[in-house]
């Protein structure tokens, strides 16, 4: 199990960096919600993968599951969400402010209008 969430958390990261250096606004934001994904994963894993125990220690219990990191994973993906949708509504409006992909400069500026 831990083999197959390490090369889950692996491949996260990898596509997320990629999509990261790519040239536009869609790509970057993609990249930037599987990494957080990743690091989401690799928390989760960190409070030991258990399956069947109780969150909290009882009366001759073989272990326990540690909450602490469901939490932190619980809030990570609540305030992840609301980042990604601040992130989109900030590249949609810099799209129509700059009128293109502010991103991506290997296209030259537009045309203003009244200039030359």
């Amino acid at each position: 199990m831990e083999i197959l969430v390490a090369g889950a958390v692996g491949l996260l990261t990898t596509c997320g960096i990629y999509l990261m250096l790519r040239g536009s606004s869609f790509p970057v934001v993609l990249g930037l919600m599987l990494l957080s994904y990743a690091v989401n994963l690799f928390i989760f894993a960190m409070g030991r993968l258990t399956v069947g125990l109780p969150p909290i220690v009882a009366a001759g219990a073989p272990g326990y599951a540690d909450p602490l990191p469901q939490a932190l994973v619980l809030t990570a993906i609540v305030i992840g969400l609301a980042t990604t949708v601040f992130t989109i509504v900030l590249a949609l409006v810099a799209s129509a402010e700059a009128g293109g992909d502010p991103v991506d400069t290997t296209r030259p500026p537009p045309h203003e209008p009244g200039r030359r």
